[in-house]
C-alpha cells in the first residue's frame, strides 16, 4: 500500500490505491507502450557485418541503358560512335585494351582478396601499391573511423570554402616535417599535385624552361605541357646529358629540373645527389617525385632523398598518401613562398573539393607507424621479400629487374596472356603494364609488388606458377645467375645470405640481387 501512495495521483485518491493493492490494473498504464528499439537510446543496435552491408549495396540495380550519342542527332552528324569504336578496336588489336579487374581487398587477411559476387573466388594480390599494408593497419583504421564519426564522410567544400578541417593542417605540417621542408600542401591525388605544381610554377616564372627526365610519370608530363614553355628531355637518370642540355641555357633564366627518385614502373633509383648538384650549378629548381619511395626508404620513411642524406638539395618534393601510406591523396612540400604560390594560384588546388577528413586522420596515423620501430621493421621485411622473389624468378630463368617493384619484361601480347592465365588458373592477380603507361616496346610483362604480408610459401608459389605459365606460352628463359648446388643442381641463393653467413661459408662477392 505504501508503494502505491508514492504515486502523485493515487496519493490523492486513497480508495483507488487500496483497489490497486488488491490486484486491480492501473488505468493510466493501459495507455503506455514499450518504445521501439530505435527510440531507446540505451539499447545497443545489433552490428551488421561489413560484408553483408556491402553485398546489399552491390546488388544489381537493373539493366544498363542501351543508347548512343547519335540518338538525338541528324543522320548527317559526325559519326562519333564509329570513331570511338575504331579507337577501341586499335587498342584490342595491339593488346593494349585495358580490362579492369574488380577485386575486393580483404582488410582482415592481407594480401588476399575476392573476385565476383557471393560465393566469392579468393585471389592473392601481387600488384597493389599498398606496399606496407597500412591501409588496414589497426591504428590507421581507428584514426580514420574517429575522423569519420567526428566530421562525417565528405569535406564539405574546397579548401578555400568550408573544406579545411584541423586534420588538413596537421597533416600538411607532418608532411613538411617528414621531408624537412618549411611547408606542404595537400591535393586530391599526386597526379593533381604534379600537374598543378609544375603548370603553376612554369606560368609564374617568366621565361621558364623545364628539363624533364625521359621516364617521367604522365602527371609530370601533363603539367609541363600545359603551359607550352620550352622543355628539354634528358635521358633517364643521366646527369651528364642533363648537364649538356643545361649548358646551352642562358644564365639567369628560371629553370626547373623534374624527375622521379624511384621510377614508377621499373623501380630504377635516380642518382639523386648528382642530378640535384647539376641542376643547382646552372641555377635550376629541383622538382623530385618521391611517390614510390615515401614510406619505403630512409630512417623515417621520407624516401630516397632521406636515405641518401640530400633532403636539403630538393627544392620541391611531391608525394602520395595512396601507396605506402595506405590512404589517398597527394602533396607537394617546399619553401614557404613556393608552396603558398602554388596554393594561391594553382587551379588544381583552388577548384577541387578537399580531401575527406577521415583520409587525413588515417594518413596521420600511417605517418606515425612509418616513423616508428614497427615501420622500420615493415620496410626491412618489404625489401627482404622483394629481394627473395627476384632470386626465385631468376632461378627459374625469368628476367626480373633489381627493384622493390619486381618488373618482368616482355611484349604486350604475352603480358595479357600471362596475366590472364595467372588470375584465371591460379588465383594470382598480377596486372600487365602496357602502353600508354609505358612507351611502346617497353611493356612490362608483370609489375609485381611483394609486401611484408606475402609469406615465403606465397613467394615460392608465385615463382612456380609464373614459371609454369611462362613455359606454356613458350617464352624463352635466361640462364640462372650464380653458382648451383653440387648435389641437387639448384641455384644457390647467395645474395640472400647475411655478411656473417657469407663469411661462415666462405662466400665471396655474391651478387646483391
Amino acid at each position: 500500500m505504501a508503494a502505491f501512495l508514492r504515486c502523485p495521483l493515487l496519493a490523492r485518491h486513497p480508495p483507488l490505491a487500496r483497489a490497486f493493492a488488491t490486484g486491480a490494473r492501473c488505468p493510466f498504464m493501459g495507455f503506455a507502450h514499450r518504445a521501439a528499439p530505435e527510440l531507446q537510446e540505451d539499447v545497443e543496435r545489433p552490428q551488421i557485418p561489413a560484408v553483408e552491408v556491402l553485398e546489399e549495396l552491390l546488388r544489381d540495380g537493373g539493366a544498363a541503358l542501351n543508347r548512343t550519342v547519335r540518338d538525338c542527332m541528324d543522320e548527317d552528324a559526325f559519326p562519333y560512335e564509329e570513331q570511338f569504336q575504331a579507337q577501341l578496336g586499335a587498342l584490342r588489336r595491339t593488346h593494349t585494351y585495358r580490362v579492369v579487374t574488380a577485386v575486393g581487398r580483404r582488410a582482415d587477411a592481407p594480401p588476399l582478396g575476392t573476385r565476383g559476387t557471393a560465393p566469392h573466388t579468393s585471389v592473392e594480390l601481387w600488384c597493389s601499391s599498398d606496399y606496407l599494408g597500412l591501409s588496414r593497419h589497426p591504428a590507421v583504421l581507428r584514426a580514420a573511423r574517429a575522423a569519420l564519426d567526428a566530421h562525417g564522410l565528405g569535406a564539405g567544400g574546397t579548401r578555400n570554402i568550408g573544406g579545411t578541417s584541423p586534420l588538413h593542417g596537421a597533416l600538411e605540417r607532418a608532411l613538411a616535417l617528414l621531408h624537412r621542408q618549411p611547408r606542404a600542401a595537400l591535393f586530391s591525388s599526386c597526379f593533381a599535385a604534379n600537374d598543378t605544381a609544375l603548370d603553376t610554377l612554369a606560368r609564374i616564372l617568366p621565361g621558364c624552361q623545364v628539363y624533364s627526365d625521359a621516364g617521367n610519370h604522365a602527371s609530370m608530363i601533363q603539367g609541363i605541357r600545359r603551359r607550352g614553355v620550352p622543355k628539354f628531355i634528358f635521358r633517364h637518370n643521366d646527369p651528364h646529358h642533363l648537364e649538356q642540355l643545361l649548358g646551352r641555357s642562358p644564365p639567369g633564366v628560371p629553370k626547373i629540373v623534374a624527375f622521379e627518385s624511384l621510377h614508377s614502373m621499373d623501380g630504377s633509383i635516380a642518382p639523386l645527389e648528382e642530378l640535384c648538384d647539376v641542376a643547382h650549378a646552372y641555377g635550376a629548381l629541383t622538382f623530385v617525385d618521391e611517390v614510390h619511395a615515401v614510406g619505403l626508404y630512409g630512417a623515417r620513411g621520407a624516401g630516397i632523398a632521406e636515405r641518401d642524406g640530400v633532403q636539403h638539395k630538393v627544392d620541391v618534393v611531391s608525394g602520395t598518401l595512396g601507396k605506402a601510406l595506405g590512404a589517398v591523396g597527394g602533396y607537394i612540400a617546399g619553401s614557404e613562398a613556393l608552396v603558398d604560390a602554388v596554393r594561391s594560384l594553382g587551379p588544381g588546388f583552388i577548384f577541387t573539393t578537399a580531401l575527406p577528413p577521415q583520409r587525413g586522420g588515417g594518413a596521420l596515423a600511417a605517418l606515425q607507424v612509418v616513423g616508428s620501430a614497427e615501420g622500420a621493421a615493415l620496410r626491412r621485411a618489404h625489401q627482404r621479400h622483394a629481394k627473395h622473389l627476384r632470386v626465385l624468378l631468376r632461378d627459374r630463368g625469368l628476367p626480373a629487374l633489381p627493384s622493390h617493384i619486381v618488373p618482368v619484361r616482355w611484349d604486350a601480347e604475352a603480358n595479357t596472356r600471362l596475366s590472364r592465365a595467372l588470375l584465371e588458373e591460379h588465383g594470382l592477380y598480377v596486372q600487365a603494364i602496357n602502353h600508354p603507361t609505358v612507351p611502346r616496346g617497353q611493356e612490362l610483362l608483370l609489375r609485381i609488388a611483394p609486401t611484408p604480408h606475402h609469406s615465403p610459401p606465397m613467394l615460392e608459389n608465385l615463382a612456380d606458377k609464373l614459371s609454369e605459365c611462362w613455359g606454356a606460352v613458350g617464352l624463352p628463359r635466361e640462364d640462372p645467375p650464380g653458382p648451383s648446388c653440387s648435389s641437387c643442381h639448384r641455384p644457390l641463393h647467395l645474395s640472400l645470405l647475411s655478411p656473417l653467413e657469407r663469411d661462415q661459408f666462405g662466400v665471396r662477392g655474391a651478387a646483391a640481387g
